[in-house]
């Protein structure tokens, strides 16, 4: 990934869990993902009822795998002297940042020179306009949501400016227009995945209307190469999750553990219409899943994996 990719991806990861919030649960995952990574910041197990606004940007650092340039801490003040020892702290209200860039807050600044007082907000930066910055923050309103704030402008604390650099893979390389990936899928239809997200939407596009659910177990049932949520959930009866929709890849944590693929033995009269009214899935599917070119072109012994 070139650095700009990384960046897009830190940013995408922040997106993604849009609109959580503290009144119906769905924060609850940014805070168990904070509480996976171990060793714990100072040892501390985040509360679902604490502040979480520097939980979430260390949420988001983790799902990036980038905890070696996005410090993890659950307080902010704790989190600048984390960002001054890795050297990457910018001691500067007029410093114009970068998406993927993280900027803290002092709500007692009054704007005049650099503010030099305690720290009491943070958020990572979506995007810079002219003289306005975007941010994303956890914990605004006891949610996930969006601020913009002006370039040198009152409030602002400093900036943590991680070395995406250092972690770039490539100078070049190209995203999607729509802002997925446009490299090959991780999963496939059928596959039954660990959901670790809130939100899942109402198409693979980047207009899907986000609406909250439940992370846990779930089966990939339709694929969308090239979209913002490529992949369609359908949540698994009994395993936690309420998913019903388009997800984020940076959601699905990996394969479920303890899963098996299930199979049928193609036995002679057997076609793909017939297998697939036979498990209550479609021709389509069956396809996809098991890579058939010819749909009318099967054999007796052969093994088809099922959804």
């Amino acid at each position: 990934m070139t650095e700009k990719e990384l960046r897009a991806k830190v940013v995408e990861i922040a997106k993604g869990w849009y609109g959580c919030k503290e009144s119906n649960g769905t924060h609850k995952p940014i805070i168990d993902v904070y509480n996976s990574c171990k060793p714990l910041a100072r040892g501390y197990a985040v509360k679902y009822t604490d502040a979480w606004c520097a939980t979430y940007v260390s949420a988001v650092g983790i799902k990036a795998g980038l905890t070696d340039i996005i410090p993890r801490e659950c307080g902010c003040g704790e989190y600048i002297k984390l960002a001054q020892k890795q050297g990457i702290w910018v001691e500067n209200d007029a410093f114009v940042p970068q998406s993927g860039d993280i900027v803290l807050y002092d709500w007692d600044d009054n704007g005049v020179g650099d503010n030099k007082g305690g720290a009491d907000h943070i958020g990572i930066v979506v995007s810079v306009s002219g003289s306005t910055i975007k941010v994303i923050e956890g914990n605004i309103s006891n949610a996930v949501g969006y601020r913009n704030l002006a370039v040198n402008g009152k409030y602002i604390r400093g900036f943590v400016t991680p070395k995406y650099s250092s972690k770039a893979t490539s100078s070049t390389g190209s995203t999607s227009s729509t802002g997925g990936s446009t490299g090959a899928l991780k999963y496939k239809v059928g596959d039954l995945v660990q959901f670790t997200g809130c939100l899942h939407y109402t198409s693979s596009y980047s207009g899907g209307v986000a609406k909250a659910c439940k992370a846990g177990v779930a089966k990939v049932t339709q694929l969308s190469k090239g979209q913002p949520h490529p992949y369609h959930l359908k949540a698994v009866a009994g395993k936690g999750s309420t998913v019903y929709g388009w997800v984020n890849e940076a959601d699905i944590a990996g394969l479920a553990s303890g899963t098996t693929q299930k199979t049928y033995t193609v036995v002679k009269g057997d076609n793909l219409t017939k297998i697939a009214k036979k498990y209550g899935t479609t021709v389509d599917t069956l396809v996809a899943l098991n890579g058939i070119k010819n749909k009318n072109l099967i054999y007796v012994g052969q093994v088809i994996k099922l959804p």
